[in-house]
């Protein structure tokens, strides 16, 4: 994907990460946790224009669980009609055995995450996704016909995407999801946008994540670059300053809305399974 083709009116994907795995309803009581929840946000999303929907499994207390993935993706494909159902494989200090039933649901999930390398979160954990880790899952990926995001917590990471290209466990088009924040994920500035884009592997596809004031304005120009954009709230929790989202509906629907007035069209989910060349 590139400026020129947003020139040419390729069609936008738009990613909802509805919950996430680490804050919780203390963090905005909206945020949706148990399956029905989660399902209805799916459903409300993909009625706005969301295609892809990015799953995290919460215990019944909202503690992360990839237990409940198998529950909430037989929810949201109950709720929605054709949405793209996209399992999340991370989970920090999570075993392997654990973050794989992402890609182990029955049927399984058209699209998983795949984290690319290490990330720090608080004070005393990290993330690890060693290599063994990430070969392993893409393997597995691969074997059973999913469709890696391989998740970009920062410009080093894009080596990991070029080093799984070499080995042959990716197929074209190659989905990477570029992540700007604080911490360890790459700062959230439009020039670090422009040079990861400029550092991407041929016949790769972009998406765009920001995190919390940053969503909007980088995903923006997400659209702009002839990106994709994710919009959700396990990446944002406020819809203004001082404004706490009223869901994931309010932050969907607000990109939409940007992506109208920029003339760039939503992809449906038919038209996102083309694009990322989906077996779906």
């Amino acid at each position: 994907m590139s400026y020129q083709q947003y020139l040419e009116g390729e069609k936008l994907i738009l990613t909802v990460p509805t919950t996430g795995g680490v804050h919780g309803k203390e963090a905005n009581p909206n945020l949706p946790e148990q399956p029905g929840e989660i399902a209805e946000a799916a459903r409300e999303c993909e009625e706005l224009g969301a295609s892809i929907v990015h799953l995290h499994g919460r215990d019944e207390r909202g503690e992360r669980s990839a237990d409940r993935l198998q529950e909430i993706n037989d929810a949201v494909r109950e709720a929605c009609e054709e949405i793209v159902i996209q399992n999340t494989t991370g989970g920090t200090g999570l075993p392997l055995e654990d973050r794989a039933k992402g890609i182990r649901t029955d049927p399984v999930p058209e699209m998983a995450s795949l984290d690319m390398g290490p990330m720090n979160r608080y004070q005393h954990l990290t993330a690890e996704n060693t290599r063994y880790q990430i070969e392993t899952l893409a393997r597995e990926m691969r074997e059973e016909g999913i469709k890696p995001e391989m998740e970009v917590f920062n410009n080093g990471h894009l080596n990991e995407v070029y080093r799984l290209i070499e080995t042959g466990l990716v197929d074209e088009p190659y989905y990477i999801n570029l992540i700007f924040g604080p911490g360890t994920l790459t700062r959230p500035t439009p020039a670090n946008m422009v040079n990861m884009i400029g550092d991407l592997p041929e016949n790769s596809i972009f998406n765009v994540l920001a995190i919390g004031p940053h969503q909007l304005p980088l995903t923006t120009m997400g659209i702009l670059t002839g990106g994709h954009v994710r919009i959700g709230m396990e990446d944002n929790l406020y819809y203004r300053r001082g404004e706490p989202a009223e869901s994931n509906a309010q932050l969907v629907g607000r990109t939409a809305r940007i992506a109208a007035e920029l003339d760039r069209e939503l992809a449906t989910p038919a038209e996102a399974r083309e694009i990322l060349g989906l077996s779906g």
